[in-house]
């Protein structure tokens, strides 16, 4: 497992297969994709930064890498995707054995170019604010709050933009500073490109072009129509700050069975509007802050009246939520327009009910946006993980935009697709897949906002229909991968990362123990969750539950050691052990039993699973357990209800919650103040201890998870109890022993799962 971390540190890359299967045959029954988990701007500071252009292949466009082949003699270098011979160009005149290029070095599979001519003028980043006023007070003063200190921290040359929202839409004019002046626009209908120009002034004392796009400086949007909306954020601070202070509910009158009239499709239609005509293909982003489902207009959920219950799981299953697929569509219409503009839609959606995330899901994953879900804007949640986007410090985001990722990779291997966030360019070539998965049809993709945690789910298919002798396949069992990723630095600038990497690939019925040793469960348990995510979402009908179950059995009948028929003899090797396990979670996580979770909440979950890297993904199918007792030092434990003890402290990361859990005896001790009175010292470290590593876990994590403090027998307690293996329940012959704890559920116990399997493997 070590050697996938090293190589995952330096180049940001997880495979599920490290040996990897050669032909079509040998993929298939092989049940897990071959894939990569690649995080484009993995934060490695050994990576050189290179002061200029790349050097680039004439057939294939690939760059210069430590695979390529040099001839120092006649100073050419051979692309090991194409085998096309290269001349290199004057500047690289001096290349010699001794002198070489830093893209050549062996350990440098990882390089980033900034070359001046290319970077372009250095684009501020434009941060457009979208507020939602149809709130009780209490709720309005923690977002005016949270509000403040962000445009605190806002960069100087940032620019700045301010759009509230009800009933109506109102642009506020940041660069008219001597009273509050605003536009405003009616919520019940979708608000076009042109009626914006006309009314907000954008064309005074010009005539409309007949054709054309009117976007931007550069197309006769002159700076001061601009400077009147964008400000940057150290001109316009003070009236921003008055702005926020002066925001007020909603003052359109509700009555006591109907909910408020809230548009947030418009809001957000004109939002996108104002960036495409102020700042085009320049690093934007929609922060937009929602405490309620939209009722009004374009993109709405729910009707007004409160007899009417907002859609469920259920409903959506039925299709008996009238509005989803409309709004549904709506959302996917400005996922369109924002990604051809460049710019990212963030949520942050801190409601009791829900807002409509699974409608907006299409639009925010489409443009790589980041969100945040909390019952309140006065939950830590959303307070710190809002300040956590614009902190710089060593765990900040990075926060990158407006990138183009591509891919280029040996003429044996094709690509499905991609499933993160990212929408396909539809640049169909000669390496497209005729099997799509994801965003697929192309070898480019636009990502219009990144940051140094976003993790694309790559998924290809081996082309070669046969195995070849073992003449050819002895000479050349390489294939080279390269993914190259354009993006818009978070200090402005234009920068280009290289990441190439290769994988030796084996064909035919010997190969099953080298495949063994390149499997990584890690990876592949990552990648079957964004996989079975995605099928539950694209394919009507779809048996989550069944599907990996039918996937775990191939894999195990494949690759175990066993008899024919007797369960008894079958096991594992170390490299596939885990395995099981972690599909087992799967099966029982949040991804897959929908019940008891709203369609916002399995949005939201999806969403960042598929943007998290292998690592994250783990916890969230997988959580970690840490026990802490008087006997020893913290220590893992099995995510097993046996790990439950009167005497022990446990430390549950379920990435979304941090549960930090007293057995009945601790509690008590607790509850007697035990631990502020003399000669119990190390009691007091005992409670402490826990608290420290939740801290540091919060301190590390993006958005910010929910921290629950609970006691044995207590009501949240049941954060920690439905994340265990119910190997004891109400229905075991054993009881627990005592201070222990049992589930009450009928679920099978991984035990009683591992049964099974084994049985059904070796058939």
């Amino acid at each position: 497992m070590s050697e996938f971390l090293e190589l995952e540190a330096r180049d940001g890359v997880r495979m599920t297969w490290n040996v990897i299967p050669g032909t079509k045959q040998d993929a298939a029954s092989c049940v897990v994709p071959v894939s990569a988990m690649y995080t484009p701007l993995n934060p490695n500071p050994a990576i050189p930064v290179l002061p200029y252009a790349p050097l680039r292949c004439r057939i294939c466009r690939s760059i210069l890498n430590p695979f390529s082949v040099a001839d120092f003699g006649s100073k050419m270098w051979l692309c090991p995707f194409c085998f096309q011979r290269n001349h290199f160009p004057q500047q690289y005149s001096a290349v010699s054995q001794s002198n070489l290029p830093t893209e050549l070095y062996p350990e440098c599979c990882t390089v980033e170019y900034m070359a001046a001519a290319e970077a372009g003028p250095v684009s501020p980043p434009v941060f457009l604010f979208v507020v939602d006023t149809c709130m009780i007070e209490e709720e309005i003063g923690y977002l005016k709050s949270a509000l403040a200190q962000a445009v605190e921290l806002l960069p100087d040359h940032s620019l700045v933009g301010f759009i509230t929202f009800g009933t109506y839409v109102q642009v506020h004019e940041l660069g008219f500073g001597l009273l509050p002046k605003s536009h405003v626009f009616k919520g019940t209908k979708e608000i076009k490109k042109d009626q914006i120009l006309e009314q907000m002034g954008f064309l005074t004392g010009k005539t409309k072009p007949t054709t054309g796009v009117i976007a931007g400086a550069r197309d006769g949007v002159s700076a001061e129509s601009i400077a009147r909306f964008l400000l940057p954020a150290s001109e316009c601070e003070f009236i921003l700050n008055s702005l926020i202070e002066e925001l007020q509910k909603d003052p359109w009158p509700v009555s006591a069975d109907q909910r408020a009239s809230r548009c947030t499709g418009a809001a957000l239609s004109v939002a996108a509007s104002l960036l495409g005509i102020c700042v085009p293909g320049s690093g934007g982003r929609i922060m937009a802050f929602i405490g309620g489902p939209s009722t009004e207009g374009p993109g709405s959920i729910i009707s007004k009246p409160l007899s009417d219950p907002i859609r469920s799981h259920k409903d959506l299953d039925k299709g008996s939520a009238p509005l989803y697929n409309k709004a549904v569509k709506f959302f996917e219409e400005i996922g369109s327009q924002l990604v051809h503009q460049g710019h990212v839609l963030d949520l942050f959606a801190c409601a009791l009910d829900q807002v409509g995330v699974a409608e907006m899901k299409v639009a925010v994953e489409r443009t790589g946006g980041i969100v945040v879900l909390a019952e309140s804007f006065g939950h830590s949640v959303f307070k710190d993980s809002l300040r956590r986007i614009f902190q710089s410090s060593d765990s900040d985001l990075g926060l990158s935009f407006n990138g183009i990722f591509e891919i280029n990779c040996s003429k044996d291997v094709k690509i499905q697709g991609i499933i993160g966030p990212c929408t396909s360019l539809e640049k169909k070539g000669p390496l497209s897949s005729d099997t799509v998965v994801g965003q697929g049809n192309t070898s480019a993709w636009k990502m219009c906002g990144l940051d140094r945690k976003t993790s694309l789910c790559v998924v290809f298919d081996m082309a070669k229909k046969d195995a070849p002798d073992a003449i050819g396949q002895s000479q050349n069992n390489l294939f080279y991968f390269q993914f190259l990723t354009y993006y818009q630095h978070h200090d402005g600038q234009m920068r280009l990362r290289s990441t190439t990497i290769s994988r030796r690939w084996v064909a035919g019925s010997g190969s099953v123990q080298e495949l063994i040793t390149g499997f990584d469960q890690e990876a592949a348990a990552a990648v079957m969750a964004r996989l079975v995510s995605f099928k539950m979402e694209a394919e009507v009908d779809f048996d989550p539950v069944r599907w990996l179950d039918r996937a775990l059995i191939s894999l195990c009948s494949k690759f175990g050691d066993y008899q024919k028929e007797a369960p008894s003899s079958f096991s594992l090797s170390p490299r596939l052990s885990i395995f099981p396990q972690f599909i087992f979670n799967l099966r029982r996580s949040q991804f897959i039993q929908v019940f008891n979770n709203s369609p916002d909440e399995t949005a939201y979950f999806r969403m960042m699973l598929n943007r998290e890297n292998v690592a994250n993904a783990v916890v969230m199918i997988q959580p970690s357990l840490i026990s802490y007792s008087f006997q020893s030092g913290p220590e893992p434990v099995l995510l097993d209800v046996s790990a439950i003890a009167g005497d022990r402290i446990l430390l549950l990361d379920s990435y979304f919650t941090v549960v930090i859990f007293h057995g009945i005896t601790i509690a008590q001790w607790r509850k007697a103040g035990y631990q502020h009175q003399e000669g119990h010292e190390v009691f007091a470290q005992l409670l402490q201890a826990p608290q420290e590593e939740a801290d540091s876990i919060i301190k590390e994590r993006f958005p910010v998870p929910r921290l629950v403090v609970c006691d044995q027998y207590g009501s949240q307690a049941r954060f920690l109890l439905a994340k265990l293996n119910p190997s004891v329940t109400y229905d075991s012959d054993t009881p627990p022993p005592p201070g222990g704890d049992m589930i009450f559920t009928d679920d099978a116990s991984f035990q009683v799962f591992m049964e099974h399997l084994q049985r059904l493997a070796v058939q």
